[in-house]
């Protein structure tokens, strides 16, 4: 028997010791509201089911408690990789034109090998 068991069964002794204590017209409506509340939990739990079985439900239970928190997480993480993929498209079409643009050209590839040439590229003074 665990601690949880133990400690259980003190408070339903307690309990039972204290209920010879009540007034018969008070366990009377303690045991009407009882019923009242066991009757609504079971109503409760009959509407979930069905909604889960028939028809897909939106109505968001006690049972899902961080459903909003994962459902905004993979929101955004989603956002993210379409982000990361764009950007990598956009990249991927760049380079491209770069290197249309290089083998187009009529400079020859060896010249791009050469410190001097990028060199005279960098230089921004004007000519006279």
């Amino acid at each position: 028997m665990t601690n949880e068991d133990r400690y259980a069964y003190r408070v339903r002794q307690a309990l039972n010791h204290g209920l010879k204590e009540i007034p018969a017209p008070a366990a009377r409506r303690l045991e009407a509201a009882r019923h009242l509340a066991l009757s609504r939990q079971k109503q409760g739990a009959t509407e979930l089911a069905l909604a889960g079985r028939h028809a897909p439900s939106l109505r968001l239970g006690p049972n899902i408690p961080y459903l909003k928190q994962a459902l905004a997480i993979a929101a955004l993480l989603l956002g993210m990789w379409i982000s990361f993929y764009w950007h990598s498209v956009e990249y991927v079409t760049e380079l491209e034109e770069v290197d249309s643009s290089l083998l187009s050209d009529d400079l020859p590839p060896e010249a791009f090998l050469d410190n001097d040439f990028f060199e005279w590229l960098k230089d921004d003074s004007p000519e006279e």
